[in-house]
This record gives structure tokens, sequence and C-alpha cells, in this order.
């Protein structure tokens, strides 16, 4: 079956909590379902993981490097300063997004610049939860009708 691998970096794993006025109120489990869903018709599923360790998401896009058709990666603060996760997704040979759920632009002026947005497919900012399942329609169209094939 085909996979997508959905990534979530510090301070995610209190979603719904923290802070909602930015950050909404859906959960990483809310999130991980309704990317499950936007894929389900394809065929696709979902490995979702959420790490406060940017040496846990390095890992993760190691160990799923191979298996996974494309990745979703929200790395929350490490956007900023995650170079080691930037090197590893510089390895990730499939097509990914780089999602934040507030608008980065519209918030203090150290959140305006991604390490990582470079190195991605597209980046979507400021559309909360809704903006993962955009992702995930994204991955759709940039992988094609056949998994086997990556654009």
């Amino acid at each position: 079956m085909t996979t997508v691998l959905l990534l979530n970096g510090p301070n995610l794993g209190i979603l719904g909590d923290r802070e909602p006025e930015i950050y909404g109120y859906d959960t990483v489990d809310d999130i991980a379902k309704s990317v499950a869903d936007e894929v389900a018709e394809a065929g696709w599923q979902v490995v979702a993981i959420q790490d406060d360790h940017e040496g846990g998401l390095v890992q993760a896009v190691h160990a799923h490097r191979r298996s996974t058709i494309g990745a979703i990666v929200n790395p929350g603060a490490l956007m900023m300063a995650g170079w080691s996760l930037r090197d590893a997704l510089a390895a990730y040979p499939a097509p990914w997004i780089e999602v934040h759920l507030s608008n980065v632009w519209a918030r203090e002026r150290f959140r305006h610049e991604s390490v990582l947005a470079p190195l991605a497919s597209g980046v979507v900012v400021g559309l909360g939860a809704f903006g993962y399942r955009l992702a995930a329609r994204a991955l759709l169209e940039l992988c094609g009708p056949d998994p086997t094939h990556q654009s």
C-alpha cells in the first residue's frame, strides 16, 4: 500500500490546548485522521509521527525515505534552526510539503525564514488544520495517479 509520511515537530503534540487562538483546537490525532481521509480514496495510508526532538524527526525521515510516496512536514520552530532535519529532508527522495498552522509572516519577525522551505515541493501557511488537507491534495497531484511514478 502507498504511504504518506506525516511529521509534526516540537510542541505540536499539545495542539488543541496550546494557544488555540493561534493554532486552533484540532489535535495531532485529528489532523492525522483528516490527512488519512484525504488520501484514502487514492488507496493511500498515513504514518503519523510527532516528536519534540529533532533527532527523532531525522530518524523518522531516514526510516521512511524508501517506503513513503511523499511527506507532509510541520517542523514547528525547527523551520528556523533545524539544520539536521533540513539535511535529512534534502536526502528524502520523494516530494514533500512544509505546513504551518499559522501565517508565520504575520507573526514575529524571527518566524519569517524557513531553512527547510527552499527544499520543499511547496509550502502551506496560515490555513490552520485545513492546510494539512491541502498539502495531502498537493501530494496526490504531484505523485499522480500511478504511485510508483514520483514527479
